[in-house]
């Protein structure tokens, strides 16, 4: 159940000026289902990723890796689901080498100028001819308004899609923002979501959109978290592909600053839109941790409780067991940190303060609070002035009977 997820009409969902977008069903791993997209980029075009920090990082992962520092102009991106390609070795790898070199081949590109990527099931081999063979389907499909159905062919476990799509003004010139991610549960990001892609027709040097690229990462995707599981596949793209003629080379041009804030907005509304899409969700929390000592700390206080099994369970049955929260507090590893300075709010209800309960706090305050699909969670630790804010959902049955079942 999607927890007040907005969903864009699809003639809300704005074209993006030098990208095409093509599906088509590869029966990857189910039959009748669009499970193969195509981006087209246009000449010109400039992209910059950030990919997950696993160790068991998937073949498409590795393989982006290198094609985006080679320094080749990327003019293509594959996309598969129902199959991650990840822990498949050699073997692995030379699938999605043998996917970009097939898509570079009927695009008269090289091979490096094609970033690949994939999502589904671990360790089991890609069939990696059934991409192929889908591949002339969906580049033959190709249009500039199929963003919309790109979201719906690269779900997985998603119920709904996840799409952001605005046209902004930078200095009197309209300029377009238009992205879309999968995501919903292995949702622990050390980097970015599952897959997100985030495209602009404002033109930006490599080097920038690099630079950006992490930046906006760390203030959307790396602020979310599902069951603390970072994937061996996250991959964050953004396109830039200067068609609108804007071109800004510097972050000491005026426009920029306009800019980062349009693609941060729309990253982060992408990544809360796949916690609200959380296998098995009912409630949408953000916590918020304030007074940290610096920025580490709100965030290792904010993580330990959004992680913990016994804070999202109570969340999940409305049930103000606060003890919890400060439990995760207390075992969070912020050093000498002052139980008694510590202040907890749980919406607008004081809970905790000077070490123990609020003498004001009633029960069915937190009942009120809990009872509710959105739930703020605010902790001041009385250290500093640093501050940071997690976005997660609580655990349910259906998020065990979903990962119960998978693979079936």
């Amino acid at each position: 159940m999607a927890i007040n997820l907005d969903i864009p009409a699809r003639d809300a969902v704005f074209p993006v000026p030098g990208i095409r977008i093509g599906m088509a069903e590869a029966g990857v791993r189910k039959a009748n289902h669009r499970d193969l997209t195509v981006l087209l980029l246009d000449e010109g075009t400039t992209v910059a990723g950030v990919f997950t920090q696993n160790r068991f990082r998937a073949a498409p992962v590795q393989v982006c890796e290198r094609h985006l520092s080679s320094g080749s102009a990327i003019r293509a991106l594959a996309i598969n689901t129902g199959n991650a390609n990840a822990g498949t070795g050699t073997a692995g790898l030379q699938a999605s080498d043998a996917t970009c070199q097939a898509l570079a081949g009927q695009l008269g590109l090289k091979a490096d100028q094609i970033l690949p990527f994939s999502t589904g099931v671990i360790l089991e081999p890609l069939p990696v001819d059934r991409i192929i063979a889908a591949l002339p389907a969906a580049v033959a499909s190709a249009r500039a308004d199929h963003w919309f159905e790109a979201a719906h062919s690269i779900m997985t476990t998603d119920t709904q899609p996840k799409i952001h799509s605005a046209r902004v003004e930078l200095a009197g010139q309209a300029v377009t923002v238009t992205g879309i991610a999968k995501g919903a549960g292995m949702i622990h990001p050390n980097m970015a979501t599952m897959l997100g892609f985030l495209g602009t027709d404002a033109g930006l040097p490599a080097e920038l959109l690099h630079t950006l690229a992490k930046r906006i990462a760390d203030r959307s995707f790396n602020r979310i978290t599902v069951d603390g599981d970072t994937s061996t596949n996250d991959s964050f793209i953004i396109m830039a592909t200067g068609a609108s003629g804007m071109h800004i080379t510097s972050e000491a041009d005026p426009r920029f600053a306009a800019l980062e804030q349009a693609l941060t907005h729309a990253a982060r509304d992408l990544a809360q839109k796949i916690v609200r899409d959380a296998e098995g969700s009912t409630k949408f929390m953000t916590i918020q941790v304030e007074e940290a000592g610096n920025t580490a700390e709100a965030l290792q206080v904010a993580y330990a409780i959004a992680h913990s099994p016994l804070v999202k369970t109570a969340f999940f049955a409305s049930d103000p067991n606060l003890g919890r929260i400060l439990c995760a507090i207390g075992y969070s590893g912020v050093p000498d940190l002052d139980v008694s300075k510590i202040t907890l709010w749980l919406g607008d209800v004081r809970v905790a303060c000077n070490g123990g309960r609020d003498p004001g706090y009633q029960e069915a305050d937190g009942q009120r609070i809990m009872a509710a699909p959105e739930i703020l969670v605010r902790v001041a630790l009385g250290r500093g002035q640093a501050s940071d804010t997690v976005y997660t959902c609580d655990l349910s049955h259906e998020y065990v009977s979903i990962n119960a079942d998978y693979r079936s």
